[in-house]
């Protein structure tokens, strides 16, 4: 047969399998092969490799290898755990979210977590890492499937299954251990020797390496504020009932929705007209804001500066884009592209001689950026602020000390704002806060810049790597962390999100990340989106709202 690997075309043999033809060309990659796309589609090694088809194989460090290396590790671990705890005090095990680069996980039961029982399991993992199980795939009728789940205890995922419109599923076992995965997953365990075990909290995270460093795991750090704030939501979305998408699924059958949106945006409204009250007793009159892309932080910025103004208080919005630097001095990327994201992009010299002066009480012109020419001009009136005055500045570089070196601590309140999702598909699946950050973007530059999801998806890794450099290391440096996160959301954006993922075309790089996205959304039954309220942060995406319209 005849077939294109990665760009050129090769003869082999007929029958053979995607891991062996894996086998043949390792030589010619860094780093170990996991998995394949076939024609833009992710497939297992197990696959034959059919006549004519394009395939590519993949290591570590593509992202859809890299998850399927997290589902491998997950499932290594659940098994491990069930097969070292005595299984009449272990109750279940459950992921409950994502912590930077860890998994926040938690054992229910008579079971006491130590250094010692982790070890144990820890150590029970490699033991099926170096035995090299294969992990066995079974297509089985969906009533089947939710008949099984009901049997092992595995409610969540039994809930998630009579939502699916799919008459047949797909589960996996891994040496007497069954389980299900959305998504691909390795051939073997003996793929999975990088993750470690550590005992957090009142749980423990498995940490992974990172995707460019696919060989060294680095010691677990996360701030107790993100912790807290991402303990805080679960626990919330525990007590509504809601902690998964089959349960989510359930409220929207019942016709209880609108109840659900409406005590979830009240829970919003009520924490940001906290964070007021606490910029109040403390006297600040500088507030930054600042998160990762998709935030949501110019609805909050805008719902913040209304609770400023319940207290007595007069904002202005300050935003950082107007200090860029000429377009002549903006430093460039490796590429050799504008870097607008770097802190050097910024004429922090001039914002805070600025913010100086109008804190002093003097009158000030402050800056618009033309994006057109790439240059600063002054064409706003002259801005003076008094003691009920406070400046409300939204920008990626917020919380770094750069900007406002030269301005006191008793002056600036600092405040981190992401979209930490801790819905989970079911109590072994979780959500990655990415994804639900990715889909608001690709709904929103669709509707408001004309961007395919193509072009979305393709710049993704990049944002994320600003992300990464220029807002996660500064995040605790923040007096406080508000989630924008909705419970709701992804059924609400379904609708949105569907036919523009549904366009990008199969010969492209970005098909295989937009069939990932569909398959997600798949499995949440949609919400007519006219409900959801007109000043919600969810407004900022999907339009029609009343702060940005």
């Amino acid at each position: 047969m005849k077939i294109r690997l990665e760009e050129k075309e090769i003869e082999v043999r007929d029958g053979i399998t995607l891991k062996e033809l894996a086998d043949e060309h390792a030589s010619e990659y860094d780093g170990e092969l996991i998995m394949a796309k076939v024609d833009g589609v992710v497939q297992e090694f197990y696959h034959h490799v059919k006549d004519g088809t394009h395939v590519r194989l993949c290591t570590y460090s593509d992202g859809d290898g890299m998850r399927v290396y997290e589902r491998g590790v997950t499932m290594l671990m659940f098994k491990a755990v069930h097969d070292v705890c005595p299984k009449d005090k272990l109750e279940k095990v459950v992921t409950e979210f994502t912590l930077h680069k860890g998994h926040f996980c938690k054992i229910y039961g008579k079971i006491d977590l130590d250094k010692d029982l982790l070890k144990k399991i820890e150590d029970k993992m490699r033991e099926y890492v170096e035995a090299d199980i294969p992990f066995m795939k079974k297509v089985i009728r969906t009533k089947d499937a939710v008949k099984l789940f009901e049997d092992i205890g595995l409610e969540s995922k039994s809930k998630l299954s009579e939502f699916r419109r799919n008459s047949r599923m797909t589960v996996y076992e891994l040496d007497g251990y069954i389980d299900y995965y959305y998504g691909a997953m390795p051939y073997s365990t003996g793929l999975l020797k990088n993750f470690k075990l550590e005992l957090y909290m009142d749980g423990f995270v498995f940490v992974l390496p990172e995707k460019n460093d696919p060989l060294h795991v680095k010691k677990f750090k996360v701030s107790k504020e993100l912790f807290y704030t991402m303990q805080y939501t679960n626990d919330w979305i525990e007590m509504m009932g809601v902690s998964n998408v089959g349960e989510l699924n359930e409220v929207i059958v019942r016709g209880e929705f609108r109840e659900l949106m409406s005590t979830q945006e009240a829970l919003h409204e009520k924490k940001i007209g906290d964070i007021a009250e606490q910029i109040a007793a403390k006297g600040r009159r500088i507030v930054t804001i600042a998160g990762p892309s998709s935030s949501g932080k110019t609805t909050f910025s805008y719902r913040l500066s209304t609770q400023l103004k319940t207290l007595g208080f007069t904002p202005h919005p300050i935003g950082l884009d107007d200090y860029f630097v000429n377009r002549a001095d903006t430093p460039k990327d490796e590429f050799g592209k504008y870097d607008y994201e770097c802190i050097e992009a910024i004429d922090t010299k001039q914002f805070s001689e600025d913010m100086t002066r109008l804190l002093a009480g003097e009158s000030v012109q402050l800056p618009t950026y033309n994006f057109i020419s790439g240059e600063r001009q002054y064409d706003k009136p002259f801005l003076q602020i008094g003691k009920e005055d406070i400046l409300v500045i939204e920008g990626i570089h917020g919380l770094n000390d750069k900007l406002t070196k030269d301005i006191p601590d008793s002056e600036k309140y600092k405040i981190y704002i992401s979209a930490l999702t801790t819905l989970n598909l079911d109590t072994h699946n979780r959500i990655p806060t990415t994804d639900g950050r990715l889909i608001r973007r690709i709904i929103r530059d669709n509707r408001t810049r004309g961007n395919t999801a193509l072009k979305t998806i393709a710049m993704w890794d990049s944002v994320r790597r600003g992300e990464e450099k220029n807002i996660f290391p500064f995040q605790q440096k923040a007096d406080t962390i508000f989630n924008s996160a909705l419970i709701y959301e992804l059924a609400a954006m379904k609708l949105y999100a569907d036919p523009v993922l549904f366009q990008v075309p199969p010969d492209c790089e970005e098909y295989s990340e937009a069939r990932r996205l569909l398959k997600f959304l798949d499995y949440f039954l949609p919400v007519d989106p006219h409900e959801v309220p007109l000043n919600s942060v969810l407004r900022e995406f999907i339009g029609g709202g009343i702060l940005l319209g």
